[in-house]
């Protein structure tokens, strides 16, 4: 972990925030070139836009797309930096994007250990997001857990 993965990931711990202000989960993203240039930054929407797939990462996926098309982003050499671990569809979505590497602070099983187990919010999917790459054809690299302590700070009281 470098310094710049740090900026990074307080950079998407700080949407995590502003998407609970904004009466959101509280998780944010943004993906970053392979020259350390922010490419895209996104929040939680789930609440807002009445969307169970409106997750910080998905969000940002959706945002990459048109990168790579229109402007011939290489998502290959690009990193996700996310507040939380990808859950399994978020997981999904960035392998089928392309992105090449994830950072993430929060590890889910520490998100678990917050919410609690069936909480209607966050109802988790104990599958790893390591575990959802290595059944992939190409490879995603992964670095993380990192930054817990701060991380945690966005979700302390939300969930209850």
């Amino acid at each position: 972990m470098t310094e710049q993965d740090e900026r990074h990931l307080r950079h998407a711990i700080a949407l995590a925030g502003e998407a609970r202000v904004g009466g959101n989960h509280p998780f944010g993203a943004l993906l970053v070139d392979g020259q350390g240039q922010v490419l895209t930054r996104a929040r939680n929407s789930v609440v807002t836009d009445d969307d169970p797939t409106g997750h910080a990462e998905t969000n940002l996926v959706r945002r990459a797309g048109p990168l790579a098309a229109d402007e011939g982003v290489d998502l290959a050499g690009c990193t996700l930096y996310t507040s939380t671990e990808p859950c399994a569809m978020c997981a999904g979505a960035i392998y089928w994007s392309g992105i090449g590497r994830v950072v993430y602070a929060l590890a889910e099983v520490d998100l678990l250990a917050m919410t609690g187990s069936g909480h209607p919010d966050n109802p988790t999917l104990a599958l790893p997001c390591r575990q959802v790459f290595a059944c992939g054809s190409h490879p995603v690299t992964v670095d993380g857990p990192a930054l817990e302590d701060e991380a945690r700070v966005v979700h302390e009281g939300f969930w209850s």
